[in-house]
């Protein structure tokens, strides 16, 4: 999960672990806070699609 900027940032995109387009204000998160973070409409990454290994549409 990446991270906006600032105190108490909110979360901007979702990444799979081996994503080489994630920031560096990033946090691991297990697979279903990914699904719920993606079901909430947290942008998914475009270059490494986490939806598709989680089996959620994005």
């Amino acid at each position: 999960m990446e991270r906006g900027i600032g105190q108490g940032p909110p979360p901007t995109e979702v990444h799979r672990g081996d994503c080489h387009a994630a920031g560096k204000r990033r946090r691991s998160i297990t697979r279903d806070e990914a699904r719920q973070a993606l079901a909430d409409g947290i942008r998914a990454c475009t270059h490494c699609r986490p939806g598709t290994g989680l089996g959620v549409a994005s």
